[in-house]
């Protein structure tokens, strides 16, 4: 028997916009579940829903049956053939970065009164990274991840433990998820990050030194959770591999893999100066099973896996998360002023919402949780400050009047850190 993971929270971010005259863009990296939310999900709710199937055309551009249609000139002529009343009719058009001048063709379907267009890309540079814009204000951003903790709960047959032991290990892409062996998820993974994320990236960048940017991909994968640059970078490579590789082509580099969903970047934010600081920032892997299995299985430090998770935990709900850097004056020993700088790990934002997060695997000792909550008292203003642990038995506010909870609660009750 065939399981279904449900995909709720994307599914009901679609039902919202139907039909709200927008084009529907599903963003994030191949074999997410951008196609099975689209074609099997999505299109589910429309048939039961009353829609008649006639009245719900798809196409697939990565299919070789459908290779001609890639070709404008065929493909639109053919969809507005489809259009034969009044009645509303549903576009649901998968990996459209294949369709030629996809940007006009869609906004010629979308003009038409009753139609509603969904599509689904694998590309941040062909659906370019400002949606609204690349489809002159008609784009709506859907971005979809692999499977949360949550949501890999639900087929997951086994405890919390052991569930988050596999997921940190090998990641939430659903293939890979439903695989019954650990040996054939690690085939799968391996097959996957060489047959499909690095080669389409090498073949759409046209990359020649396929090497040098497998290997900056090793040692981003080494250093999740670490600052960093592309001049940092580079002196890393001269040292270590005697590598000629200059700080312009880590950079474009890096764009790449950010292109094809695989990493992001956060950027480093002055709370007291209230801006952008630039350089270094972190990077964070959008997959923790890609990560591992580019890296062989080493470094599988749990401090850095559960900060990863988090941080895609909280950008698959939603916010923007960028790294807090706090500049402070205190006085040292000998009684003179001494500048420090102070890190809080995640600064998220979404609409009036917003938080600080720490997350610190064991608290274990007084003198950690000191070293943890620090930062948050410096920080003169009203917003809820966290801290997630793996070693907090429930939810509770300390006598500053910070939060602490378990990693299993904030991953699997998404509400808990707005409502308690």
């Amino acid at each position: 028997m065939e399981i279904e993971i449900k995909r709720d929270y994307y599914l009901e971010q679609l039902i919202k916009r139907k039909n709200n005259d927008l084009i529907k863009v599903i963003t994030g990296i191949r074999r997410c579940g951008k196609s099975f939310l689209l074609r099997r999900l999505f299109k589910k709710h429309l048939t039961e829903s009353g829609i008649d199937e006639s009245h719900i055309i798809e196409m697939a551009f990565d299919l070789f049956d459908n290779i001609d249609y890639r070709d404008p000139k065929l493909f639109y002529p053919w969809a507005r053939e489809q259009i034969k009343d009044d009645k509303p009719y549903y576009f649901l058009l998968d990996e459209v970065q294949m369709l030629g001048e996809f940007v006009s063709v869609l906004n010629g379907l979308a003009d038409q009164k009753n139609c509603d267009v969904y599509v689904t890309g694998s590309n941040a540079k062909f659906l370019s990274k400002d949606i609204a814009t690349e489809f002159g204000g008609r784009g709506d951003e859907i971005r979809m991840y692999p499977l949360s903790f949550s949501e890999f709960m639900s087929v997951y047959d086994g405890n919390r433990y052991d569930g988050w032991n596999e997921y940190v290990s090998y990641g939430g892409i659903p293939l890979v998820v439903l695989a019954e062996t650990e040996e054939q998820k690690m085939a799968l993974l391996d097959n996957l990050l060489k047959e499909t994320y690095i080669r389409d990236i090498v073949k759409r960048n046209k990359i020649r030194n396929i090497g040098e940017m497998e290997a900056l991909l090793d040692v981003l994968a080494s250093a999740i959770g670490a600052l960093t640059n592309p001049n940092k970078l580079q002196k890393t490579f001269r040292s270590v591999s005697k590598s000629k590789i200059t700080a312009t082509t880590i950079t474009k580099y890096i764009e790449y893999l950010e292109d094809a969903f695989m990493i992001e970047e956060a950027n480093r934010y002055d709370i007291k100066g209230k801006s952008y600081i630039g350089t270094p920032m972190k990077y964070y892997f959008m997959d923790m099973g890609l990560r591992n299995a580019r890296i062989n299985y080493r470094q599988m430090e749990v401090t850095h896996s559960m900060e990863n998770v988090i941080y895609n935990e909280l950008r698959m709900r939603g916010f923007r998360v960028d790294v807090g850097n706090l500049n402070i004056v205190e006085r040292g020993k000998d009684g003179k002023p001494v500048k420090k700088q102070l890190e809080v790990d995640f600064i998220c934002n979404k609409g009036s919402k917003k938080y600080y997060i720490q997350s610190a695997y064991m608290l274990g000792t007084e003198e950690k949780v000191a070293q943890e909550i620090r930062p948050f008292l410096k920080i003169n203003d009203s917003f809820k400050k966290i801290v997630i642990t793996s070693d907090t038995p429930k939810p509770f506010y300390n006598d500053d009047g910070i939060m602490m909870m378990n990693v299993f609660d904030f991953l699997l009750k998404p509400d808990l850190i707005s409502h308690f």
